[in-house]
């Protein structure tokens, strides 16, 4: 079974192709850029006769980004003889609202949910189906799957994802907490008994997804009851462009004392805050690390600032959960930037908490990077949302296979 797994962003499209059960990656790659005349295509074939590509061309939407891989991965990679061969495409859809706690096959009705609810994730859920109705469009008779962000904290009860204003914004809104990142959130604690060795049902699990997007989440006997990012993906921790937690109070005074629109503070908050807006540098943690190295105090500020933030959150899990015994580090920051786990995990030593300082700095892929006296254990766990997508889509259709037959 060949599955195609698809992440649309507004201007973006990556793309990975899995070959199933074995669950081995043929080809990825990516399109930056879309909608204008230099467009660039790259992409990387696997196994012992793999091979890079990098190409600059005019693509100016996303059905034809969507020409342009399925050519990839049949004509120019030769990793299929033909389209034909694509069993089923899976997406990553940002937003499912409290109507989906489970990937779902795509249909009318599912559309028409990820469409209502772009209105809290519009810069995510447009572009979303967006990938969707092109796959439709260049090939009708393949099924596909949404895989939401926001299913897997579908379990937390409803004191953790109420917010404190009137209910009758609930019960007509649907306003309240839903948090992101959920696919990654349940790949990496799946992966957690293998480390462990412990049963997952039994764990109380402190999940730091930390990239240019960034959020925590607490899960508990395996579910997810509590996540940093609420109604938006705005809400939580400092991340690279977003401010996080904030004072409400603080639209009304900024935007009158800046004579900014809504539309503008909003731009504000979640393209020109965070790490690039302390910093005045970069919204990247490479960028900031080294400078912060270099003495640039406001990159130290940033750093600190981001580093305190993500703390505050794991101290305020390990209290909703009476403790913790899993603390665990994924994604492009929380993976690569050995100095800020070290500073967080240095604040923690009152749960009993003992770093192994050398596995910190200098091993790879999955690990522990506590010594085996700490009380809680702490690894990196490479986060891989692009297989879970794989995983879910697999299930789903080859239950529509065995239902046609």
């Amino acid at each position: 079974m060949n599955i195609l797994v698809l992440n649309c962003g507004s201007s973006s499209l990556k793309y990975q192709l899995f070959r199933m059960p074995e669950e081995n990656v043929l080809i990825r790659g990516g399109i930056e850029k879309i909608g204008s005349d230099d467009a660039v295509h790259s992409f990387k074939t696997e196994g012992p006769e793999g091979g890079e590509s990098v190409s600059t061309v005019q693509i100016l939407d996303h059905r034809e980004a969507l020409s342009l891989v399925l050519q990839a991965v049949t004509h120019d990679s030769g990793v299929l003889a033909g389209v034909e061969e694509i069993t089923a495409v899976g997406h990553r859809v940002v937003h499912g609202g409290e109507q989906f706690a489970l990937s779902t096959l795509v249909t009318e009705e599912v559309k028409a949910a990820i469409r209502a609810n772009a209105e809290l994730a519009p810069l995510h859920n447009p572009a979303n189906l967006q990938g969707i109705e092109a796959i439709e469009d260049v090939l009708p008779r393949v099924p596909q799957v949404a895989v939401f962000d926001t299913a897997f904290h579908q379990s937390m009860p409803p004191e953790h994802y109420l917010y404190p204003i009137p209910y009758v914004l609930y019960q007509r809104h649907k306003v309240r907490r839903y948090g992101f990142h959920g696919t990654s959130h349940r790949y990496v604690s799946s992966r957690v008994p293998f480390l462990v060795h412990r049963d997952l049902m039994n764990l109380r699990v402190i999940s730091c997804h930390i990239g240019n997007g960034a959020s925590v989440t607490a899960i508990q006997n395996g579910r997810s009851i509590d996540t940093s990012m609420g109604m938006t993906p705005l809400e939580g921790v400092m991340m690279g462009t977003r401010s996080g937690d904030l004072d409400p109070s603080l639209q009304e005074y900024i935007t009158r004392k800046e004579e900014l629109t809504q539309e503008e503070f909003l731009s504000m908050l979640n393209r020109h805050s965070g790490l690039f807006g302390i910093s005045g540098l970069s919204g990247d943690m490479r960028k900031i690390t080294e400078a912060r190295a270099k003495g640039s105090a406001r990159s130290a500020l940033a750093f600190d600032m981001y580093e305190y933030r993500i703390r505050k959150y794991i101290g305020a899990y390990v209290a909703a959960m009476n403790g913790v015994d899993v603390l665990l580090f994924t994604a492009g920051v929380g993976e690569n930037s050995p100095l800020l786990r070290r500073k967080i995990c240095d604040h923690l030593t009152y749960l009993g908490l003992e770093l192994d300082v050398q596995a910190n700095e200098s091993a790879k892929g999955e690990r522990i990077i506590s010594t085996p006296s700490s009380r809680v254990t702490v690894c990196v766990i490479p986060t891989n949302e692009e297989l879970m997508i794989a995983r879910d889509t697999q299930l789903l259709v080859s239950g529509l296979e065995s239902w046609r037959k």
